[in-house]
């Protein structure tokens, strides 16, 4: 235990009620935790969850300002809406091809450890996080699956406070999903009484 984990422990925890809330301050606080992650991953030899929270300190960037300015009505706050399954298939595919490509490049480059796992929520993370930047209901999935995988990981990796950190978040991803539906439910409702 370490006061690095013990504040990504925190800024992570507070980020993801934030997000499930839909309030603004998930960002900067997400940045907050995204820092602390940096620090820890590089020196645990987890090269591709590095890579992946700088690809996260620039996904919350563009976050913050789609949630503030995504919605064609500046008068009312983005809403939750769903990504097509199209969309989503090309996605998994894409992601799919990643994953196997970094993961020998990590093998081949590197002395990353569990390259083939790291790489898989690494690459997941990513389409996570940009559905979840344009309030994508999906995105809640994607990060169900990640955080159970994440768990794995930590503890093998003996980061017995992430892997703490990303057990809440499994419950979390899943109160996200409830919570969003709802939220998807009801404006999709409304905006038929409106057009009504």
């Amino acid at each position: 235990m370490n006061a690095v984990e013990i504040f990504g422990l925190f800024t992570g925890t507070l980020s993801i009620a934030l997000l499930i809330r839909q309030n603004i301050w998930t960002w900067p606080v997400g940045i907050a935790y995204t820092l602390a992650s940096l620090y820890i991953f590089f020196t645990a030899k987890l090269y591709a969850d590095f890579a992946l929270h700088v690809l996260f300190l620039i996904m919350s960037s563009y976050g913050w300002y789609y949630w503030l300015h995504g919605n064609s009505r500046f008068d009312s706050e983005l809403p939750v809406s769903s990504e097509s399954k199209k969309v989503l298939a090309y996605s998994i595919i894409i992601c799919s091809f990643i994953i196997i490509l970094t993961s020998n490049l990590f093998i081949i480059y590197t002395d990353a450890d569990i390259p083939y796992w790291d790489n898989t929520t690494s690459c997941l993370s990513v389409l996570a996080i940009w559905l979840q930047s344009r309030k994508k209901i999906e995105s809640w999935i994607f990060w169900l699956i990640i955080d159970i995988l994440s768990v794995g990981i930590y503890f093998y990796k003996g980061l017995y406070f992430y892997s703490l950190l990303y057990s809440i978040y499994v419950v979390m991803a899943f109160l996200g999903y409830v919570t969003w539906l709802e939220s998807y439910r009801n404006d999709k409702r409304n905006s038929r009484y409106n057009r009504a």
